[in-house]
């Protein structure tokens, strides 16, 4: 290039935080302001910055996004699921970006009835995400929530099913998920406070009556807490679900008499988690109760609901976690997790042998599936691993035998037994074993020269399982290594590897991922010429911390959203999640977790040294991790880092948290992020 292109240096002043009297300078805090013209226009800027950085690899880009294209079956159709009298299915059509949700009445030779073609609805927004469909028990009404700006803010809508008619109907402000009661005409639904976004209040709404304001049915006052509300598979109990990191509540009425007044089931202890399923005259529970750290599965009479009267169906084991369960007439099926992998166990009611689905590999997920259909024999499940595209399973669980319904269709010359799967273990700095899932090509030679992206997200006690993604297949195939982490704060090997790293034990996680690079280079997969790591939201916090304290492991890195600024996010709870994340992260009020954090929160610890090459994603609407985080983390590194390797700040000016919402746009993001890696790397092609 012969012009010199130089970034945007963001303007300083100097705003004193003072907490514990701990004073913290932050020279970028006016980017906080979304309204102000000079934020926009500083972003603007960074947006300019990267595309003129990058104008050598658009090109490729767009030959990368059509090759990922290319492999993606344009016209698909899910596995019908039949529930109340109808089969209902998801279908794409080609060239379109959006689903389109439809149902056949009774057989699937019956006519399709379009519930919803997202395409239309879609039209004229530069984002869109419906969701939270709920057919009324008659099938005649769909209430379903709409979000056109990314922010996760729906509006609830009700549709004719028989006339095609939009009712006038209109609820502001919602999760966009809602309940039918029994009597085809009670909704009830779930608001968010409009400023931090937290779940709080159900309301019930009586449809085309605008004769009386909708009825205010709960409001959470706890401001740690968030709120739902369902329905039983049973359909006999209408749940209200009130729940916090640690604790949780829930209330029931039966469906049949919307009018009623919800019941407490438990009254909330704080560390007691429940969540219940309604089958015949009894509850059963899935819980922690008594220490149960893995957690068990209890069972009590509906009448009589309070943990006293609790009994142990499935006892707590110290090795093996209990996930989940579903509930069919003749069959409990339990989700379970022991050494890190997943199992399906099979439970008849009627006393005859239980039994485990068998599964082969290291490498796998198989986790339970749609079955809304409380009569049948038939489980559905999904499988997958990182080289076998997934699987839609019916399995026969009178029979015992299963049905392959639907793989995954990997256009083009994708054969999976080009692909080696692997698990290896590297040891952290506490003596730890951490598992590390990996995929590459079957010729890969260990002589450090691989390039190697280490994927990783450590939080919430969500678990990273090996996954099979047709998009990955483009690094694969140029002979990238793609691994997955299994770090502490996930729940990956049980509910005690997520305890071992939150809270004041929250480092074990960043300890972790480096035990993991520095394990990697040790067994010459690959080499810090070759090391590259990514992770979004509070896996982009790990990879802020992670540069922070071994940029040296790694030439590139890749931060989604990420969630770097912890101190005063956590400081300010009048933005969305803060207070129901304090059992996560602590509550910095206290000076024990200040301290702490402020020891790791990536922003508060950028220092003069060099840095990774660095590719940073944010969405202007995002309502999770907001965009002055990112914004901000950028401001600093490049004031202080000494290096002069890449650093871009690509702002969707347009998207929320997820990024785009059409499956093809969200490809032309990730070739951005392919790009990236395959720049580094000299690949040109």
């Amino acid at each position: 290039m012969s012009e010199k292109i130089l970034p945007p240096v963001a303007k300083k002043i100097p705003v004193t935080l003072e907490k514990h009297g701990d004073k913290r300078i932050d020279n970028y805090f006016w980017l906080n302001e979304r309204e102000n013209p000079e934020v926009i226009d500083y972003l603007n800027k960074e947006n300019e910055y990267y595309q003129k950085s990058t104008q050598h690899l658009q090109k490729f880009q767009q030959e990368l996004f059509e090759e990922m294209k290319a492999r993606i079956k344009e016209e698909d159709e899910s596995v019908p699921y039949f529930y109340n009298g109808y089969w209902y299915l998801t279908r794409f059509e080609k060239g379109k970006n959006y689903p389109i949700y439809a149902r056949k009445k009774a057989t699937l030779d019956a006519p399709e009835e379009i519930l919803f073609d997202c395409n239309q609805l879609a039209d004229g927004h530069s984002y869109f995400n419906l969701r939270g469909i709920s057919i009324s028990p008659d099938n005649k009404f769909a209430s379903f929530g709409i979000d056109v700006v990314g922010r996760r803010i729906y509006t609830i809508k009700i549709k004719n099913l028989e006339t095609g008619e939009i009712f006038k109907d209109e609820i502001q402000h919602a999760t966009g998920n809602s309940t039918w009661a029994n009597d085809n005409k009670t909704l009830f639904y779930t608001t968010q406070d409009e400023k931090t976004l937290r779940s709080d209040k159900i309301w019930k709404h009586v449809l085309n009556d605008f004769s009386k304001k909708d009825v205010l049915v709960y409001e959470e006052k706890d401001d740690t807490f968030n709120v739902s509300v369902g329905k039983e598979k049973s359909r006999k109990y209408l749940v209200i679900n009130s729940g916090s990191t640690l604790t949780t509540e829930s209330r029931i009425l039966e469906a049949d008499n919307p009018s009623g007044n919800f019941r407490v089931f438990q009254p909330r202890i704080r560390g007691l988690e429940y969540s219940i399923a309604h089958y015949q005259d009894k509850f059963y529970i899935l819980t922690n109760k008594d220490e149960a750290t893995n957690f068990k599965i209890m069972v009590t009479s509906e009448t009589a609901t309070k943990k006293d009267n609790w009994k142990d169906v499935i006892s707590h084991r110290e090795e093996v976690l209990v996930e989940d369960f579903e509930i069919f007439k003749d069959y409990l099926v339990v989700g379970e997790r022991e050494n890190g992998l997943n199992k399906i166990r099979i439970m008849p009611w009627n006393g005859e042998k239980e039994y485990y689905l068998p599964f082969n590999s290291e490498t796998y997920t198989a986790s339970l599936g749609t079955n809304p259909d409380f009569e049948t024999p038939v489980l559905r499940y999904i499988y997958q691993s990182l080289a076998t595209p997934s699987s839609v399973i019916d399995f026969n669980m009178a029979t015992k035998t299963k049905t392959v319904m639907k793989e995954q269709e990997v256009l083009g010359t994708f054969d999976k037994e080009n692909y080696i799967e692997e698990r290896i273990w590297a040891t952290s700095e506490n003596g730890v074993k951490i598992p590390i899932s990996m995929v590459y090509r079957k010729n890969l030679k260990k002589d450090s020269n691989n390039p190697l992206l280490l994927y990783a997200y450590g939080s919430y006690g969500m678990t990273m399982d090996p996954y099979f993604s047709s998009s990955r297949l483009t690094l694969l195939d140029r002979g990238f290594i793609w691994a997955i982490a299994h770090v502490r704060g996930g729940e990956d090997l049980g509910r005690l590897w997520y305890e071992d790293g939150k809270l004041l034990k929250k480092r074990n996680t960043f300890n972790d991922f480096i035990a993991c690079s520095k394990f990697l280079i040790k067994e010459k997969y690959t080499s810090p010429q070759h090391l590259y790591a990514e992770g979004g939201s509070a896996g982009g916090l790990l990879m802020g911390t992670i540069i922070n304290e071994a940029p040296e492991l790694y030439n590139g890195v890749i931060a989604q959203v990420p969630f770097v600024d912890v101190v005063t996010t956590m400081l300010d709870d009048s933005i969305p999640l803060t207070t129901g994340e304090y059992d996560e992260w602590g509550n910095p009020n206290d000076l024990i977790y200040y301290n702490y954090m402020k020891s790791y929160s990536p922003y508060d610890n950028v220092k003069a040294q060099n840095y990774p090459n660095l590719y940073v994603s944010t969405g202007l609407h995002d309502s999770q991790v907001q965009y002055w985080e990112p914004a901000k983390w950028i401001a600093k590194l490049r004031e202080l880092k000494t290096d002069k390797n890449k650093l871009f700040f690509d702002v969707n000016m347009d998207a929320g948290h997820s990024g785009a919402s059409g499956r093809f746009e969200a490809l032309k993001e990730l070739a951005k992020e392919i790009s990236f890696l395959l720049d580094l790397e000299g690949i040109e092609k």
